[in-house]
């Protein structure tokens, strides 16, 4: 690539934010497995941009904690181990459990509608085998009850735990079990709906040990996956 190109490449933020938002989908879906190595130089070729641009979005990725880098090592699809799955899903019901405690002393009217509004987008995109979507949205179910409290703190919490667990489900989970964690959702929407808290919090904790049940951790590596073939001019 030429110095010239290599320059405005650096001004170009839609570029940056197309293969952010091109490397994050693949992650979603399951396209890229855990453990696939993100090669800079393999996806620059693919995107047709510099090495520069390509680490930038890396970096960005690896900030929320959707990928790994490692120092030396470069950057990676997260392989999660047992231990770290199960801390970070009981994080999420101990959070989750002071959260609907709270949300039960102010629950109204409109926090039942959004949350019902919600439910139907999740169902939608499990309807039409939206993977990607149907990730994106379980965990928007989750910072709809956080986002209630008005609580910045417990929402920023909350959204670090979702970038990490949110992988878990893409490279672990089957994709027909989506539909579950909607039924699973629609219930602690009616728990709350009834004012049954203590029960909104036991289908809380279900839900959550549930989808931890549902990651099948595969001792045999995926094979690599090719960049060129998955982010080239092609598939644009």
């Amino acid at each position: 690539m030429s110095e010239a190109r290599q320059r405005a490449a650096k001004a170009d933020p839609a570029a940056d934010e197309a293969i952010y938002q091109s490397i994050t989908r693949a992650i979603m879906d399951g396209r890229l497995r855990a453990g696939t190595k993100l090669v800079e130089q393999t996806l620059a070729e693919a995107f047709g941009v510099s090495r520069e641009r390509i680490r930038k979005v890396l970096h960005r990725l690896g900030a929320e904690r959707r990928i790994e880098i490692v120092p030396n090592r470069g950057s990676r699809v997260p392989s999660p181990t047992p231990e770290e799955i199960r801390a970070v899903y009981e994080a999420h019901r101990v959070l989750e459990a002071g959260v609907l405690v709270q949300l039960g002393q102010m629950l109204n009217d409109e926090i039942l509608a959004r949350l019902d509004a919600h439910l139907v987008e999740e169902r939608d995109a499990a309807a039409r085998g939206d993977r990607a979507a149907s990730v994106r949205l379980s965990g928007a179910f989750h910072t709809h009850l956080v986002d209630a409290l008005g609580n910045e703190e417990l929402s920023r919490f909350l959204r670090d735990l979702l970038s990490r667990s949110s992988v878990m489900v893409s490279v672990y989970e089957p994709a027909t079990q989506s539909v579950c964690a909607v039924d699973e959702h629609g219930a602690i929407v009616e728990a709350l709906r009834a004012r049954d808290v203590p029960r909104a919090i036991d289908l809380s904790r279900h839900h959550f040990r549930h989808v931890e049940q549902r990651l099948r951790l595969d001792p045999v590596p995926a094979p690599p996956a090719d960049l060129r073939a998955l982010f080239g001019p092609a598939q644009g």
